[in-house]
């Protein structure tokens, strides 16, 4: 009993000492910032009645040995392939675009009257703009300038479409008769022909054509209510093609400049380049198409006059009209005439009506285009007729119209973005790359001070 108080004197002079080197670890660590490490037991094997210990304890016991590793879950982007990742990328974008396109054609379509007769009015300033600014040239103010172009050129317009309109009502009957000597003429041969056809079987088919002429007689004044209707459109458009034509010959660099502010104003430049290289192609084919239908119109009119082709001046004037519908519309306006041709001077007069349009359009499509029209209106054959199918499809013969010049315009607008943009990209570039300049020295300072 006399050694238990100098043992737990020892004891307690061992606690403080080890309070004491504690204190000081901790002050050591603070004056590092770092924080202490925390103590880690590892135990390396148990016995049953430690683990039951430790259970009750709360903690978690090793796992044994033998039991297999759990490998860490992939990321679920990276368990996707690369290419699927970007297909799905492209995908849900042109899924986007295709909406986008989808809505505005829609929007077009409830406003086709509108858009048709501004399109219209966008393709007649294209022809008369460079008047307007030869006149002010001369001295004329724009105002008046502007008038002059205006009246003539829808003057002129409006007198050719008088011009076939009273051509078509004069030579009305004497085509009727023409046409009917015609098809007498075509049954006889017919008749004489190796193709064994009877005269029963011409007469039943002139029979089921009368019968299907009586029994729809409804849907044909039905087809004649319809027609007033689309006069009534089609003045309606007149009238506003005329109006937006005015108003864009007179202030046209105006209206530009207030469609550049509805772009941000980073791609206002680009767009501001890409405009006036727009109006010029947009110039150049609207051009080039009139002076190539206008051939085409006189010489296959003079040829088909020659051959005793009634309606040649009419034929001519929708030849020259058709013209504006590339490949397709020459092709129907050819072959309207080499029909009329047939049904009224025989078939010796229609094989030469026939040659002379392949001659007078083999000539068009291998010499003037490309010489009047030049690489202003660069695009591929197949565009061409892609583009006039597609627009037929969707808007009929105004759309087949409107398709080619409109993908003449997105061609030329289109590379000149790519060129802008590679052009920005490779300026911004070089000035990234330019060495900054060196400082100024003090005594340089003062130099140019004094």
């Amino acid at each position: 009993m006399s050694r238990l108080p100098g043992w737990l004197s020892r004891l307690g002079t061992g606690v403080a000492r080890a309070g004491e080197r504690l204190e000081e670890r901790r002050a050591r660590a603070e004056d590092a910032d770092e924080p202490a490490p925390e103590p880690v037991a590892v135990r390396v094997s148990k016995s049953a009645d430690e683990d039951e210990g430790s259970a009750g304890n709360g903690t978690v016991p090793a796992p044994p040995a033998y039991a297999p590793a759990i490998a860490a879950k992939a990321d679920p982007v990276a368990a996707v392939p690369w290419s699927i990742r970007v297909a799905a990328e492209v995908g849900w974008r042109f899924l986007v675009l295709a909406g986008m396109l989808w809505v505005l054609m829609r929007v077009i379509s409830s406003v086709q009257l509108v858009v048709f007769a501004f399109v219209g009015a966008l393709l007649i300033t294209a022809l008369l703009q460079p008047t307007v600014a030869r006149l002010m040239r001369l001295g004329l103010p724009r105002g008046l300038a502007t008038a002059v172009t205006f009246i003539s050129g829808f003057v002129i317009m409006g007198l050719v479409g008088w011009f076939v309109v009273w051509q078509v009502m004069e030579n009305l009957d004497d085509l009727s008769n023409q046409v009917q000597r015609g098809i007498d003429e075509l049954e006889k041969w017919l008749l004489d022909s190796p193709f064994h056809v009877t005269g029963d079987e011409i007469n039943d088919i002139a029979k089921s054509l009368r019968e299907a002429v009586g029994t729809n007689t409804e849907e044909i004044t039905s087809a004649g209510l319809t027609g007033v209707t689309v006069m009534v459109e089609i003045l309606t458009g007149i009238l506003l093609a005329m109006f937006s034509t005015l108003f864009l010959l007179y202030d046209g660099k105006r209206i530009w400049h207030w469609t550049l502010k509805l772009f941000p104003a980073a791609a206002r430049p680009g767009v501001a380049g890409a405009g006036p290289r727009a109006w010029r192609t947009l110039t150049a084919y609207v051009r080039g198409t009139v002076i190539v239908a206008l051939i085409d119109a006189v010489f296959i009119g003079v040829g088909i006059y020659f051959l005793d082709v009634p309606m040649a001046v009419p034929l001519a004037v929708f030849i020259f009209l058709f013209a504006f519908i590339p490949l397709v519309g020459a092709v129907i306006s050819g072959a309207l005439a080499v029909v009329v041709a047939l049904v009224t001077q025989g078939v010796f007069t229609a094989l030469m009506a026939l040659i002379v349009v392949l001659a007078v359009q083999q000539i068009e499509g291998h010499v003037l285009q490309p010489f009047i029209l030049g690489r202003a209106v660069k695009v591929h054959p197949l565009a061409v007729v892609l583009s006039v199918a597609a627009g037929g499809m969707v808007a009929g013969i105004g759309g087949a119209v409107v398709a080619v010049p409109l993908v003449a315009v997105t061609n030329t607008v289109v590379g000149y973005l790519r060129t802008y943009a590679r052009e920005n990209a490779l300026q911004q570039a070089a000035v990234a790359s330019a060495p900054e300049p060196a400082p100024e020295s003090a005594g340089e300072q003062v130099g140019d001070s004094r």
